[in-house]
């Protein structure tokens, strides 16, 4: 009797019932044609909005696994890479750079083969000191040694296990058969081969950490794939954040199931709809934050200033007053008060209308960003 799905002899010959599918993946490929058609007709290269896209998916796969990354370095580091400069002058550490240029060489370079290799570099530029909370991993390279590698939760003395994954002596011949099936065209939809891949690699588990990171961007690379582009326009991860409880769960239920896996592919399907939706509702936003940094592209502002619009474009919480300003570029409040007063001169600021005991600021936009839908 089998207990995971890689214990089972069909493995990894994949099933589903295409007529579920069929609706579903039809829906999401609509949407597709959508996103990409809209930037299109707006006459708008696409820059933008990928620079918000690839940041949410790089900060919603590390947040996935408990890592937090500071939003403006990850933005301004996307920025440098796509060459718009004008999206922050955050700087940034050497563990977000590599996370950033782990993500995007996979989906920029999406129609090169997937190698070892060029999956070792990705792993090293998640772990650059060898270590994972601490312990010694082996990075860039299959996973060593005898013990079971299992995926638990819950205290210590309490540990539930959720998955036991194959024997670490057989991940390079499972890894391989992987690698030959991701760089050979089956003929099978290209979403659904995408969905495939996570599901596969997350079931091999290659590595001593850091799987789910891995299995996330090879799946950005056959999303690229499956768009033929690599301008990248949503965010998958931040689905699956927002998500997060029932990613675990049905990959859990997939991973001690048949080979018949179309309960995980629904789910998928219906993850990347909704991150597709979510970026048609969001795309009007991020092309008028587009169309603000054209209008001022002239405009001298200093690093504060620019840290504080960005903030008021990507959803500030609460009001911006002369407190918060100084709290959040620490600096003094005389500073921020000189800081704002000569961004209304420069009528990128003004006084908010409504009262309250203290002044606070929005920008002058033609449609406030908190309200775009």
């Amino acid at each position: 009797m089998t207990t995971y799905l890689w214990q089972d002899e069909r493995f990894p010959h994949f099933e589903w019932r295409t007529d579920e599918l069929l609706t579903p993946l039809g829906e999401v490929h609509t949407l597709q044609g959508q996103l990409l058609g809209r930037m299109a007709a707006l006459g708008f290269d696409g820059l933008a909005q990928q620079v918000e896209s690839i940041t949410s998916e790089i900060i919603g796969s590390s947040q996935i696994e408990g890592v937090t990354l500071n939003a403006d370095s990850v933005r301004s580091s996307v920025a440098r890479r796509l060459g718009l400069e004008t999206a922050g002058s955050e700087r940034t550490d050497h563990y977000t750079e590599g996370v950033v240029n782990s993500l995007m060489e996979a989906t920029q370079a999406f129609a090169l083969p997937l190698t070892e290799e060029r999956m070792f570099g990705w792993h090293a530029a998640y772990f650059p000191t060898g270590y994972s909370d601490g312990y010694k991993i082996t990075v860039a390279n299959w996973r060593i040694g005898e013990a079971p590698m299992q995926v638990v939760s819950g205290p210590m003395g309490k540990e539930k296990v959720h998955f036991v994954a194959p024997p670490s002596k057989d991940v390079p011949e499972m890894m391989r058969r992987f690698i030959d099936w991701c760089n050979t065209d089956d003929k099978t939809d290209a979403i659904l081969r995408a969905a495939i891949a996570h599901l596969w690699f997350v079931t091999i588990h290659p590595f001593d950490d850091g799987n789910g990171r891995m299995a996330r961007t090879i799946t950005e690379m056959m999303l690229a794939r499956a768009d033929g582009s690599s301008q990248r326009f949503y965010s998958l991860s931040s689905e699956l954040m927002r998500q997060r409880k029932s990613y675990y769960e049905v990959l859990e239920q997939a991973q001690k199931g048949t080979t018949d896996i179309t309960a995980w592919l629904l789910w998928f399907v219906e993850a990347l709809r909704n991150a597709l939706t979510y970026s048609l509702q969001t795309s009007e936003r991020v092309l008028q934050k587009a169309r603000f940094w054209e209008l001022h592209r002239d405009t001298e502002v200093n690093e504060r200033q620019r840290k504080i619009i960005n903030r008021l474009w990507d959803g500030f919480e609460g009001a911006l007053t002369t407190q918060k300003y100084a709290k959040i570029n620490h600096c003094s409040q005389d500073t921020a008060l000189r800081d704002i007063q000569t961004l209304i001169v420069k009528g990128i600021l003004r006084k908010a209308d409504e009262g309250g005991r203290s002044t606070h600021y929005e920008l002058c936009t033609p449609t406030p960003p908190s309200t775009l839908k």
